[in-house]
């Protein structure tokens, strides 16, 4: 019989996404992953694969939990709100103690290689999956009459991109998480709604 594995998958793969986070894709060694899984390089690459594999395994885990915010925020009963809700969370999300500053997807693609295309358009991928949900959520507000006439949803959705990332950037040069929350309450207010959408949120309140 195969003899059973000395170490926890989860716990190491997320030891794992801990230093993709913090030094990215190409600033994490596989010397540095195996000491911080606490696990051999035999181990690791017969659980996980090579370094890419690793990666977009600790990726998967990392967009899980970016899902979970993104639904609750696209079922808030506004445009507005749905960008509060996600400034808010990135905010919180970037700045959590004990966690790596900013945010993965934003950090990781910066920095990579040619050797390490595949990587980073798996991350352009990934932001570009979430970018389609908010312009399909804000073409609904559009649709509903909660936008002003003439707005354009995509234009509203890169924009709302371009904030989150260059709050990714702050968060990754000190900016405190008070500071962000702050970004993320200017931002909704000055977001582009009509009474419709003002009298959808008392409604819901």
């Amino acid at each position: 019989m195969a003899r059973p594995r000395g170490f926890c998958e989860e716990e190491a793969l997320d030891k794992a996404l801990d230093l993709f986070w913090r030094h990215g894709y190409e600033g994490a060694s596989i010397a540095a992953l195996t000491e911080a899984m606490g696990i051999n390089r035999p181990s690791m690459y017969a659980t996980f694969g090579n370094k890419e594999e690793l990666f977009r395994k600790a990726l998967d885990r990392y967009v899980s939990i970016k899902n979970a915010i993104f639904e609750k925020a696209l079922a808030e009963p506004t445009g507005r709100d749905v960008v509060r809700h996600l400034l808010r969370k990135a905010a919180e999300m970037m700045t959590e103690p004990g966690h790596p500053v900013g945010c993965l997807a934003v950090q990781g693609a910066i920095s990579c290689s040619d050797e390490s295309e595949p990587v980073r358009q798996e991350l352009i991928r990934i932001r570009r999956g979430h970018e389609q949900q908010i312009r399909d959520r804000f073409a609904e507000e559009q649709a509903a009459g909660r936008l002003p006439p003439g707005t354009n949803p995509e234009d509203l959705a890169m924009l709302l991109a371009t904030i989150a990332n260059g709050m990714s950037i702050q968060a990754s040069t000190g900016a405190t998480r008070e500071q962000l929350l702050t970004v993320a309450e200017n931002a909704s207010r000055a977001w582009p709604q009509t009474e419709t959408a003002v009298t959808d949120t008392a409604a819901a309140e």
